[in-house]
């Protein structure tokens, strides 16, 4: 085990269990960054509260994406592929991890329906419960401590080497995602495949309503994404009816 390094960040020692291989990745704005992790508190037990290799599944994060713990994309951009390493991160970082916890683990028990990835940023949830529904998350938040994260860096990807996902898009994206979405799907709706149609339909409608929360109600701009995403309801429907499927349709 080598001796802990300093980060030049306060409140972090990184020590390197397992050296990389190659140069640092290039973790530019957009990165999609895979990984293990094991979360354990300072104590004399080391207590594991979390560990991606008991799920069974990695974990991403996207580059400059506002990440709910905004320490780990610290961590990740100090390492290299295959890199393991141990970092002892003050309470200063660590506040917000157990509702990242929370979510993550909900996301293994089938809980939520997207894939083990956590999007969403901010604070805000942390007063949105009494309880997160763990005791030990519960002791947790309400005494925060340093905690122990061990990652294993898996892989480093640039934007245009994975197909990003709607929630990944910046607004602009967004609005240019949704004619190619549409495009596509009324490609596959001529061949017939209305499954996949209804799937970029509905991906369409997903970023324009995403857009739309961004747009005073019934003002210019609200009504013009309206007006698209009515259209894309009707193509949705046309699916619907295609596979004979009345009940959502209707």
């Amino acid at each position: 085990m080598d001796t802990a390094l300093l980060l030049n960040v306060e409140g972090i020692k990184k020590t390197i269990l397992h050296g990389g291989t190659g140069e640092l990745p290039n973790f530019i704005t957009g990165s999609r960054v895979t990984f293990h992790f094991r979360t354990m508190k300072c104590d004399e037990e080391r207590t594991v509260i979390d560990d991606s290799k008991q799920v069974g599944q990695p974990m991403h994060i996207i580059i400059g994406n506002m990440f709910k713990l905004e320490v780990w994309e610290i961590l990740l951009t100090s390492m290299r592929v295959s890199e393991v390493a141990e970092f002892w991160c003050d309470t200063i970082h660590t506040g917000v991890y157990p509702i990242l916890s929370r979510s993550l683990r909900q996301m293994a028990e089938g809980k939520d329906p997207t894939e083990w990835h956590v999007h969403t940023c901010g604070l805000a949830n942390m007063f949105a419960y009494h309880t997160l529904g763990y005791e030990d998350l519960d002791e947790l938040q309400k005494e925060p401590q340093p905690l122990i994260f061990v990652i294993e860096l898996l892989q480093v990807e640039a934007p245009s080497e994975y197909q990003r996902e709607t929630w990944n898009l910046s607004n602009t994206e967004r609005m240019q995602a949704v004619p190619i979405l549409h495009g596509e799907g009324n490609r596959l709706f001529k061949l017939g495949r209305y499954e996949e149609a209804s799937s970029k339909y509905q991906e369409a409608i997903v970023c324009l309503r995403n857009l739309q929360t961004k747009e005073k109600p019934w003002e210019a701009q609200w009504l013009k994404l309206e007006k698209m995403i009515n259209t894309l309801i009707l193509n949705y429907c046309q699916c619907l009816l295609k596979r004979e499927e009345y009940y959502e349709a209707s």
